[in-house]
């Protein structure tokens, strides 16, 4: 069963689990099933994605009940009126600790034009683990606030590889050697970027609406494990 975090005549908010593709396309390859399969089954009635998120991204979708609710809520994404906020842990401490990545992106086809893309970030905390990798006796991580500004086909992950930051758990973007030190050392089997946060105006009432995803046992584990849990800021 899929996770509700809220519905009502018009819209769904879902907690989408790691590692599920939202729907069919070229880039989910083999996959089996597909959140929004899923979740007409279990609510008995059509459902209309109004946004992305990757595969190994989980946290807060949005679907509607209807063609027209999507595209108003594809609209205020569109318009950049949807607050999004992320939680990410990523190799290293970013210097500084707050700041806006402003690089251009290319689409889902690498080789495409690139767009404007911005990401502001903010380290909420950090740790030093006692695990010798490469040169290193020991290993920096932080865990990250990110905010993308602009939407772009896995924005936060490129932005955070282009710092040198990768996400840990980042197949396409990250780095294997840590990734490897996740599931080693920490049984941890996902990558650790999940969409926390989404504030919007509800698309019939323009009601302003806060939907937060809650983290899943591994993430929250984790924060756990490196002292991390209260560190997460308020609304």
């Amino acid at each position: 069963m899929l996770d509700i975090l809220y519905q009502d005549d018009a819209l769904i908010a879902v907690n989408k689990p790691a590692n599920l593709a939202v729907h069919r396309s070229k880039m989910v390859g083999n996959a089996e099933a597909f959140l929004i399969d899923l979740l007409r089954e279990q609510l008995g009635d059509s459902m209309y994605l109004a946004h992305r998120l990757d595969r190994a991204t989980s946290g807060v979708l949005l679907a509607a009940r209807s063609k027209e609710v999507a595209a108003a809520l594809g609209e205020q994404f569109m318009a950049r009126a949807v607050h999004k906020q992320y939680l990410v842990v990523v190799r290293g401490w970013p210097e500084p600790a707050e700041g806006t990545i402003d690089y251009p992106l290319p689409g889902s086809r690498e080789t495409g034009p690139r767009h404007e893309a911005r990401t502001c970030y903010r380290r909420l905390a950090t740790v030093e683990v006692p695990i010798a990798l490469g040169r290193y006796p020991q290993q920096r991580y932080a865990l990250l606030l990110a905010e993308p500004e602009t939407g772009r086909f896995r924005q936060i992950r490129k932005h955070l590889a282009h710092l040198h930051h990768p996400v840990i758990g980042d197949c396409q973007h990250g780095r294997g050697d840590h990734n490897r030190l996740y599931k080693q050392h920490f049984g941890c089997h996902r990558m650790l970027l999940h969409a926390w946060r989404l504030r919007f105006a509800h698309p019939v009432t323009a009601a302003a609406m806060e939907i937060e995803a809650p983290l899943d046992a591994a993430f929250a584990e984790l924060l756990e494990h490196f002292g991390w849990s209260t560190a997460l800021p308020n609304p």
